[in-house]
């Protein structure tokens, strides 16, 4: 059940942050019960300023996608997709190579998606934005599906090859150790020492490649994204060597040594080429029941998908987590390419979106912006603002739950944003400070890292300029602390003013029978949880 923080829990959990909200306007704080009948939102009608907190917030979670009720659970998606879903035989866990996030993500979305292809009647699923080919690899193994994951990045594409290949090895071994565990009335879930260490090996990378580290938030979550650059710890021959070690020989085939053919017996020379056919054949058994591609393209609204994929039939369009306009885009090319039946869009990365009618003059012009994209809102000219796209990346379900914001990061970077102004003339710089915060062992390091980075003159100020800045603003933390409650209480309805864009996009076109937003994952584990799902006419199965 997606938790929503209520105005009472938002007073017990940061009384002096919004107790500061309420001091910011004191006259109307005092005049409030006079003022309380021309409020909108809290907000007074004559001054535009807040008055009341309370009205405020209710407004917030009445105007979120929970609170407008438009939403499908993931259950009731899986309920009209219909409820004889293919059974299959499990071939992984998830959870044994990735993160908890991760596998729950993996595991809840690729029962969809199977369910969206057995209701279409494809085999073919097309995952945009695939990185290291998590989903693309469940979804051909556990379900036997043939993927086709495309992602801009060549160090993804090959990162997911090897992966692939090996979680392929992997699975036949744990389904052996399995079906023997079975026959002899033993535990399958305790697989011998060399499947142990295979998992480790393999949990390892997928850990390292996906979080960068323990503790490390995804990009998708930052309040203030430091670099659009993932960086991933790439497959090393040494990880490669513990994988093919770790195998146990009843895993392994051996060879034994090759015999000429003009010394071989006609007998000899008959069970050969049996053996042969029959490799042939089960070969291509597996390759019709599960195969993953990794390709290599930067996929826009354009792209044409039968230069990329020429054996390409009917299929499925996912995106897990597409990244700003990825995901707009991947909703476009659905409606275009009639070779797609049917759609499960994830998006994140907000702020990263193009705006076409952003008064700031910053976005692109062209059609294809990623908002937005429904014909009602072009119509209204309406936009949204990178201060607002970037409020819409917080997450509330776990700021509600104590797993607060880095007040003190924001608050340097804000004081290092005056002293800019201040002495150097600018706010902003094509260049980036990086993660500067987490190494910097006070404020007056923070600054001078900042400055480096930058190519700035850090000699223009001393030691105690820098920190009398620090203390001249440090009474004003709490009114930062309330400013971004603030913003975390209205990311909700951003994100839903975004989401039900491109649900409204799918509403205005005419072919198609079904399309919905779905709640797949659970909030606190994956704040970006919403599946944009559709369904073409009369592509359902019989």
């Amino acid at each position: 059940m997606l938790v929503t923080l209520q105005p009472c829990d938002a007073m017990r959990r940061q009384p002096e942050a919004l107790q500061a909200v309420c001091t910011l306007t004191p006259a109307l704080r005092e005049g409030g019960m006079q003022e309380r009948s021309t409020t909108l939102f809290g907000f007074c009608s004559d001054t535009n300023r807040l008055i009341d907190t309370h009205e405020l917030l209710h407004a917030a979670k009445s105007h979120s996608l929970p609170g407008l009720g438009v939403c499908l659970s993931r259950d009731e998606l899986l309920e009209i997709l219909g409820e004889n879903r293919e059974d299959t035989d499990a071939q992984l866990e998830p959870d044994e190579f990735m993160n908890s996030k991760k596998s729950h993500e993996v595991q809840s979305m690729s029962e969809v998606v199977a369910c969206l292809a057995q209701h279409c009647g494809v085999k073919q699923v097309i995952d945009v934005g695939s990185g290291k080919g998590y989903l693309s690899s469940f979804l051909s193994l556990q379900y036997g599906l043939q993927v086709y994951g495309i992602d801009s990045s060549n160090t993804n594409t090959h990162g997911a090859q090897e992966r692939n290949r090996k979680l392929k090895k992997f699975s036949r071994a744990y389904q052996k150790h399995k079906n023997v565990a079975r026959t002899q009335g033993g535990a399958p879930n305790s697989p011998p020492e060399g499947l142990l260490e295979i998992k480790t090996a393999l949990k390892g990378v997928c850990d390292a490649s996906y979080d960068g580290g323990a503790g490390v938030a995804p990009q998708e979550e930052l309040l203030i994204p430091i670099s659009d650059v993932e960086t991933h710890s790439d497959e090393t021959p040494e990880t490669e060597e513990l994988f093919l070690r770790s195998l146990s020989v009843d895993v392994t085939q051996t060879t034994s040594p090759r015999v000429p053919p003009n010394q071989l017996s006609p007998e000899e020379k008959e069970r050969r080429k049996r053996e042969n056919l029959e490799k042939k054949a089960q070969n291509r058994t597996d390759i019709t029941r599960a195969v993953f591609s990794p390709l290599t393209s930067y996929v826009t609204a354009e792209t044409e998908l039968r230069e990329l994929i020429n054996e390409l039939q009917d299929a499925v369009m996912v995106g897990l987590h597409t990244c700003g306009d990825l995901a707009p885009s991947t909703l476009r090319m659905f409606v275009a390419k009639p070779e797609l039946a049917a759609v499960c869009s994830v998006g994140c990365c907000y702020h990263l979106l193009s705006e076409e009618f952003d008064p700031a003059g910053h976005e692109s012009l062209h059609s294809s912006c990623g908002f937005p994209l429904s014909q009602y809102l072009r119509h209204r000219s309406w936009f949204c603002g990178r201060n607002a796209r970037m409020s819409a990346c917080l997450a509330l379900e776990r700021f509600s739950v104590g797993q607060g914001i880095q007040m003190e990061s924001l608050f340097f970077r804000a004081v290092f944003h005056v002293i800019l102004r201040d002495h150097y003339g600018s706010f902003k710089s094509e260049k980036r400070i990086g993660k500067v915060y987490s190494k910097a062992k006070s404020f007056v390091d923070y600054v001078r890292r900042g400055l480096r980075k930058l190519e700035l003159d850090e000699s223009k100020l001393s030691d105690g300029d820098i920190q009398a800045y620090h203390d001249t603003y440090l009474p004003r933390m709490a009114e930062m602390r309330a400013f971004n409650m603030l913003k975390v209480a209205l990311a909700p309805c951003i994100e839903g003013l975004i989401l039900l864009d491109r649900l409204c996009y799918l509403k205005e076109q005419e072919d198609l029978s079904f399309s919905a937003l779905v709640q797949l994952f659970d909030p606190l584990l994956s704040p970006r949880c919403y599946a944009v799902v559709g369904l073409k006419s009369h592509r359902s199965s019989s």
